[in-house]
């Protein structure tokens, strides 16, 4: 049972940190982006510091604003950021130019590659308890 928790911290640290490159890449502070993503500036210090999770509210918006940004690469880490602009799903031609945002897009790359963005296992929170909540007011309490 501890184990699928602790993989669901390691996921949401993860997270965390594509949303830092989703920063980066953009050259955005977290004020500029809480105000482009209409959320108050204390809800992006929250989740950025490990605080607070990221709500369904919050990654739609992350989602809606930011056009580069796949909702399965933020969520699960899967695909590529930021996203191809060509939609179709042929290999890309030798012949098309690059994008302007080139070395950005290699930058961050390298960044995914390294383990510069990735939180030690030691430095994440510990789980002590667990308590479930029902809702005919009755609870369940699980210790490690």
């Amino acid at each position: 049972m501890f184990t699928s928790l602790n993989i669901i911290i390691v996921y949401i640290c993860n997270m965390i940190e594509r949303l830092k490159l989703i920063l980066d890449y953009y050259d955005l502070t977290s004020s500029n982006f809480a105000e482009k993503i209409d959320v108050p500036r204390s809800s992006i210090s929250h989740l950025l510091s490990g605080r607070n999770k990221p709500s369904l509210d919050f990654i739609l918006k992350v989602d809606k604003t930011f056009e580069e940004v796949s909702l399965e690469w933020l969520l699960y880490g899967k695909g590529t950021f930021p996203k191809s602009s060509n939609k179709e799903t042929s290999s890309p031609s030798l012949f098309t130019e690059l994008p302007d945002n080139t070395s950005k897009t290699e930058e961050i790359k390298s960044k995914l590659t390294t383990n510069e963005h990735k939180v030690p296992v030691n430095e994440l929170k510990r789980l002590i308890k667990v308590i479930l909540l029902y809702s005919d007011g009755t609870f369940d309490e699980f210790e490690k």
